[in-house]
């Protein structure tokens, strides 16, 4: 039997014990752990991360969480949301670095490229609040009453671009618009930091909590 416990993976590249407190807040016990063997019976599991793709495939690789994931993601009993860097990670991978990523999303990360806008006001990383539009024509289970408009906080400089249109989740404009939620099937990754967006974040870690597989 699954723990109803939510898993996060501490790998040190990361703000884990924030979303651990955010999901303490709203009701919610969470294992944070860098242990695959304490992760495996776990239903829920929350990648996190902050800092350099390359460095993050590193650590993953040296713990057996790359593995790990993909066992996890493939049982399709088992649902993973990638939060910002953990995000990017389910992707083949990066302009950031040579290292492939987790390839359990088909896409390739991309930093922010503004050189063909008249945009010079515009900084790179892209930092702050910014609106989420949901993709209607996909599942928007983890979106589900979350307050209109919904906003999310952001702080990154590459973004994930889908291969397949039927993954795009939901965009965010910056310059252009770009993938800020991803999905397929029971792996999902959102850009922006759900555990620093207050009330919409809130809603959107309990929603993909209670998911049902």
């Amino acid at each position: 039997m699954h723990d109803k416990k939510v898993g996060i993976v501490d790998y040190g590249m990361g703000n884990s014990k924030s979303v651990a407190n955010m999901l303490r807040k709203i009701g919610v016990s969470s294992l944070v752990t860098d242990n695959p063997e304490e992760l495996k019976l776990l239903s829920k599991i929350v990648l996190p991360g902050v800092g350099s793709f390359e460095s993050a495939m590193m650590k993953l690789k040296e713990r057996g969480l790359d593995k790990f994931l993909k066992d996890k993601a493939n049982e399709k009993k088992t649902a993973i949301l990638g939060i910002c860097l953990g995000m990017q990670l389910l992707s083949k991978g990066s302009e950031e670095g040579l290292s492939p990523g987790l390839g359990l999303i088909e896409g390739k990360v991309k930093k922010f490229n503004f050189s063909n806008l008249s945009k010079d006001n515009l900084k790179i990383p892209h930092m702050g609040w910014n609106v989420v539009s949901t993709n209607e024509a996909n599942n928007v289970s983890i979106f589900e009453k979350v307050p209109q408009p919904m906003r999310f906080y952001f702080v990154h400089s590459y973004h994930f671009v889908c291969s397949n249109p039927d993954n795009l989740l939901a965009t965010t404009y910056y310059g252009y618009k770009f993938a800020s939620a991803v999905v397929k099937e029971n792996i999902y990754g959102v850009q922006f930091h759900p555990e620093k967006s207050h009330k919409f974040g809130m809603k959107l870690l309990k929603n993909f909590t209670e998911l049902s597989l």
